[in-house]
């Protein structure tokens, strides 16, 4: 049975780009290729871009610390695909946690065309080389990025609570920003779903309402549950 999921909380995070070789996808370039060609006659609009995956990290004093190397997309989806194997990396990305003023959260279903179809979870994606500024990884502004660019909502019609919540589940860490709003969860997806509606291929296929437990389902990954468990019994 696998581990479940750590959660904790950070005050700040402190991520620099300190680029090196992956010996994993080094050694496994044949296998990756296979795959990646494979991946890409299934779903085309799948294109081999750059991503930065975590190589070092250490919390201390409410500061987690990291570094990250740069890498091909292939190599990163295919090491994901055959279950994130111990390779000297994790994937560590910054996600919205969007609460409405009901105390619902709301999450977005993958699109048929994406690498993660059907999957449900926050907005969220593996941070880029367009994230590193001044040599720092900002997943702030990853995280407002990806917000609207997979919403359109603008991060700052959001009430944002201090600090992150850690989530470690094998291969993932998964930073997580609250963000608070005084509308309801309905009016939150309405404005979600009319974005979705104007884009021409919209990254999610569709907006979930999570108000309790009894709305998880198979398609949601273990961190999003394991965080809105403690989202929700704190209340």
């Amino acid at each position: 049975m696998k581990k479940a999921p750590t959660l904790f909380a950070v005050e700040r995070l402190d991520l620099t780009f300190a680029p090196k070789p992956w010996a994993y996808a080094d050694a496994k370039r044949p296998e990756i290729d296979a795959y990646f060609a494979k991946l890409q006659r299934e779903r085309p609009a799948i294109w081999n871009g750059r991503v930065l995956l975590l190589h070092h990290q250490v919390v201390s004093g409410g500061v987690f610390r990291g570094q990250y190397l740069e890498t091909d997309y292939a190599s990163f989806i295919a090491w994901r695909h055959w279950e994130s194997p111990p390779a000297g990396v994790h994937d560590c990305f910054g996600a919205a946690a969007v609460v409405a003023g009901d105390g619902s959260v709301l999450l977005g279903v993958m699109g048929a065309h994406t690498a993660n179809a059907g999957a449900i979870y926050f907005p969220a994606g593996t941070p880029d080389p367009s994230d590193i500024v001044d040599g720092k990884i900002d997943l702030a502004a990853s995280v407002a990025r990806e917000l609207k660019e997979e919403t359109g909502c603008d991060i700052g019609e959001f009430a944002a609570e201090p600090g992150w919540t850690t989530v470690v589940d094998g291969g993932l860490v998964v930073q997580v920003k609250v963000l608070r709003s005084t509308e309801n969860a309905e009016a939150l997806r309405a404005h979600m779903l009319a974005h979705l509606a104007r884009e021409k291929q919209p990254e999610l296929s569709d907006i979930r309402i999570v108000r309790a437990p009894r709305d998880y389902t198979a398609a949601m990954p273990r961190f999003v549950t394991a965080f809105l468990e403690r989202l929700f019994d704190k209340g």
